[in-house]
């Protein structure tokens, strides 16, 4: 990564922390009645929390608003038959909305992850990455991306980090913009959520990156 980029991320992390807390108390009231409906419609805890990778490897906890059912991580984390699914109609609401990211501005706020760049992964899934897929962390890790606004969640894991890798390769303000419109129209249209998939769907880790087309 070159001087100019290092450069551009350094400066756009220090407006995006200004930005998400501007945003967090503008949002303030949407936050507060989205935790009451969680609350109401799928009892508590209102928020996920769970340890992920950030920039360079580093570990942080990052916040969700929860949408699985409360022990969902020891009965599969969601990637289970649709027969046993442990998404709530509800908890279905606010994935396709992405309302469910909407606690992530404190990890923005925190200076841990950005708006824009590869979704943080699982310390358990990047243990497994090869080293060029490691080169994912080399850029902040965001809310959303281009693996996100390509694929949402229907494609395979290693399909995900080749796109996200297209990015740290062209990280820059142009870039992060077309992302953020492309992620409201991806997002409005509520494409790519799939709530049924099993492990063996998207768990390719480890192997060679190759071109999906």
């Amino acid at each position: 990564m070159d001087a100019n980029t290092e450069k551009y991320l350094s400066g756009r992390t220090a407006f995006e922390r200004f930005s998400a807390g501007a945003l967090i108390v503008m949002l303030s009231p949407l936050l507060v009645v989205v935790g009451v409906l969680i609350r109401v419609k799928m009892g508590g805890p209102v928020l996920f929390r769970q340890q992920r990778i950030g920039q360079h490897g580093k570990p942080f906890e990052i916040i969700k608003f929860r949408t699985m059912v409360a022990n969902a991580e020891q009965l599969g984390g969601g990637y289970i038959p649709s027969e046993m699914n442990l998404v709530p109609p509800f908890g279905q609401f606010l994935r396709s909305t992405s309302l469910d990211e909407l606690p992530q501005l404190i990890n923005i706020f925190r200076g841990q992850m950005s708006f824009v760049g590869p979704r943080p992964t699982l310390p358990q899934q990047y243990a497994r990455y090869t080293p060029e897929q490691a080169r994912r962390v080399l850029v902040p890790q965001g809310i959303t991306g281009l693996a996100q606004i390509t694929y949402r969640n229907e494609a395979t894991w290693s399909q995900r980090i080749m796109k996200d890798l297209e990015y740290v390769e062209s990280v820059s303000l142009i870039t992060d913009l077309k992302l953020i419109l492309r992620t409201f129209s991806k997002v409005i249209r509520s494409e790519g959520v799939v709530n049924d998939q099993t492990v063996a769907d998207v768990d390719d880790l480890g192997q060679t990156i190759r071109s999906a087309e």
